[in-house]
């Protein structure tokens, strides 16, 4: 079974219900191959990228539920059964129980998230195995040029739907611009997929920052996981790095942000991709976390609302939070957008055949709880883009929330509040 500590978060009640759940390709229904959608679950319930998973059990219980009687597709009545699997955030990991769940499960479609690291090989895998599949939560860059795609041609098998970097850097560069700040920034972007995508001096922040008036100050790709920042915080110092920027695991921002504490290095802004996306994870810097900044792909915010349950954002996160005990996080919304659109896909192909599913992906056009999923929109073939905007850690009746204070590449979504220089004692 799931590791207790995984899902301690789940309140007895809500697990009572779903004994059949586990990971190691254990399903949550059994049935019939041949009347049972079969879809494999990768997701890194274990490792750095761990807290990309915390929704989990919570959204597979949802699914459980409103599948529990099948589902119709051409005519006929499937079980659904969902393989999970856990990526141990690891590329290799992911690209290994991915063929599990082709070559041994016989999965119908995979479905994946949480950054490039899960996201790359799980898709690798099912194209070349000619297997249907959609992820999300990772920028489409990293995921369609980190597997080497052509614009011109596309994949054959796998989709995926999420923002860009020209959204982040759009809504960073804008977020950035409400206060007064030397226009000096500090990069921490690590050497894998997100980083590399991130620093590329073409396609990435670079660029568009130089025109925007602003100075990058990189000091290069480093490994992660990483215990030293010194030499980082000593040159953001020393040149008067007001603003801190990157896309980092958690573990690794945490060392950052508590040696530049130890140090006394004080920047007015600090926006930092995956680091700061989550309330655990923020948990841990008390006062601190106050004013700390991030992307926004999702929250109770959204005026968006499930093709599965037609519950709001605001009411998702609601039934999350009474079911869990813990506060909304912001890939609750992508795991269950994930499964919005996988169902829906089922339900259109007609049945079992990979290429029938393949074109149900390909002809989607889904107004789920993040927004509009339509894969021939682009911008380039087998992405359908998913609106951003940005928000901070602001202190709300004695509690920290994150309100949203930026929506330029996203008027549709409405500012909460007004960006704040963060606050040192």
């Amino acid at each position: 079974m799931v590791d207790k500590n995984r899902r301690s978060f789940i309140k007895t009640s809500l697990l009572a219900s779903s004994a059949v759940l586990a990971t190691g390709g254990v399903p949550l229904v059994q049935a019939g191959r041949n009347n049972t959608f079969k879809i494999g679950y990768v997701s890194p319930q274990t490792g750095p990228l761990a807290a990309f998973a915390e929704p989990d059990m919570f959204v597979l219980q949802q699914l459980r539920e409103l599948t529990k009687n099948g589902i119709m597709s051409g005519g006929k009545k499937y079980s659904v059964e969902i393989i999970y699997k856990d990526s141990q955030s690891s590329a290799n990991q992911a690209g290994n129980v991915t063929s599990e769940l082709i070559l041994r499960d016989r999965v119908d479609l995979v479905v994946a998230s949480s950054t490039p690291a899960t996201t790359n090989p799980v898709a690798d895998q099912c194209e070349v195995n000619g297997v249907p599949c959609i992820t999300n939560d990772a920028p489409w860059q990293p995921y369609f040029f980190g597997r080497k795609g052509n614009p011109a041609v596309g994949f054959d098998w796998t989709y995926h739907f999420f923002w860009g970097l020209e959204d982040v850097i759009g809504s960073y560069s804008n977020l950035w611009e409400q206060i007064p700040t030397s226009k000096t920034i500090g990069a921490l972007w690590p050497n894998d997929e997100d980083g590399n995508a991130w620093g590329d001096d073409q396609r990435g922040f670079p660029p568009v920052l130089k025109q925007k008036g602003f100075q990058v100050v990189d000091r290069g790709r480093f490994q992660s996981p990483i215990n030293d920042f010194s030499s980082f915080i000593s040159e953001f110092r020393k040149r008067d790095v007001q603003i801190v920027t990157g896309v980092v695991p958690p573990p690794d921002f945490a060392n950052f942000w508590n040696q530049a504490g130890q140090q006394g290095f004080q920047p007015k802004i600090v926006t930092v991709a995956k680091a700061t996306e989550f309330p655990q994870a923020i948990r841990a810097f008390g006062d601190r976390a106050e004013g700390l900044t991030v992307e926004l792909m999702w929250s109770p915010a959204y005026p968006f609302q499930s093709t599965l349950t037609g519950q709001s954002a605001a009411e998702l996160v609601a039934s999350y939070t009474a079911a869990t005990g813990v506060p909304w996080t912001m890939p609750l919304g992508l795991k269950h957008s994930l499964f919005e659109v996988a169902i829906d896909v089922l339900k259109r192909a007609g049945g079992k055949d990979p290429e029938a599913i393949r074109d149900a992906i390909k002809s989607t056009d889904l107004d789920t709880i993040v927004g509009n999923i339509n894969f021939r929109k682009g911008p380039v073939p087998n992405i359908s883009k998913t609106p951003l905007v940005s928000g901070q850690w602001q202190k709300r009746a004695n509690k920290l929330e994150l309100v949203v204070v930026e929506n330029s590449q996203a008027p549709m979504i409405p500012l909460q509040a007004e960006l704040l220089p963060i606050k040192y004692s």
